[in-house]
């Protein structure tokens, strides 16, 4: 319930403060929570960010403006947060398919974007295997970089995937995952925990640094662009993500924060979360995805 119960105190937040400079940061200070966090919950128990639903709030506002007043277009649209009159025409624009000086005349068709209204449903009612396990102090060699928060879990956005796609393009990872023995170069996806204020989150591909591994120079590993990444002792619940690409390790997300977390009695924990991608995998498992929680 407490999910439930932020996430419909920030809907009322924007609600009442959508002609105000605000943006996803500002909601998640309202709410107690980080913004790392409550921009990733926000997006997998939504389907949208709280900016994407911020601005399209405005846009569905604006629309109905123009069309029930004569107020001047200019000034509708720095009402609704645009500084000049091409952005607003543009994002206007690409929301309702046609432009602000056509909304007003008759028969045009506009769009209409309702408030969110949270709402208590029937979930579950179907499996959701899992596994909570207890982990020891792990140590990974990746290569590393930072994202933006607002591409978590946005469908138009590809860096994380075309990251990976560099890295298997180039050759990247392989010098590291022949540091493996055979049968075992799993790749890892690492995330970094939410940092309070920060706009930006760490993503690394790499491997495990265990006893099984080669001996390696960290000087030189460093030189070369990979960085060692640790991972504190922690509770993890794990999934099998079972598909064919992506989509299935964010439908995860939306039924951890869904289902999970409401009725087990965890909360997530500002640990690394990741991805296994085993080399030699069970047929149709696209990943596991290890995600830290602590006991309420």
């Amino acid at each position: 319930m407490e999910w439930i119960t932020a996430m419909q105190q920030a809907i009322t937040y924007m609600e009442a403060h959508l002609l105000e400079e605000i943006n996803y940061e500002d909601v998640a200070r309202q709410v107690h929570i980080s913004s790392y966090e409550f921009h990733r919950a926000f997006s997998f128990l939504t389907g949208m960010t709280a900016n994407a639903y911020i601005r399209n709030r405005r846009l569905s506002l604006a629309g109905r403006e123009i069309v029930e007043t004569d107020e001047r277009i200019t000034v509708i649209a720095l009402k609704y947060g645009y500084e000049t009159p091409e952005s607003f025409t543009k994002a206007f624009t690409r929301f309702h398919g046609i432009a602000p000086r056509y909304a007003r005349e008759a028969c045009a068709r506009l769009t209409l974007f309702n408030p969110l209204a949270i709402k208590i449903t029937m979930e579950g009612g179907k499996r959701m295997d899992y596994r909570i396990v207890q982990t020891k102090q792990q140590k990974f060699l990746a290569l590393v970089r930072s994202f933006s928060n607002q591409i978590i879990n946005d469908d138009e956005n590809h860096d994380i995937p075309d990251f990976w796609g560099e890295c298997n393009a180039n050759h990247l990872v392989e010098p590291i995952r022949n540091l493996r023995p055979e049968g075992k170069r799993d790749l890892y996806g690492l995330c970094s925990p939410a940092q309070e204020g920060a706009d930006s989150f760490e993503y690394g591909i790499g491997v495990l640094l265990d006893e099984e591994t080669l001996p390696c120079d960290p000087v030189q590993l460093e030189k070369a662009g990979y960085r060692i990444w640790d991972v504190k002792p922690g509770t993890y619940v794990v999934f099998d993500c079972m598909g064919q690409d992506g989509d299935c390790i964010s439908e995860t997300w939306s039924r951890f924060y869904k289902e999970f977390l409401p009725q087990m009695g965890y909360e997530a924990a500002a640990e690394t979360d990741y991805e296994i991608y085993f080399e030699k995998g069970r047929s149709g498992l696209f990943c596991q995805l290890w995600i830290p929680v602590v006991k309420k």
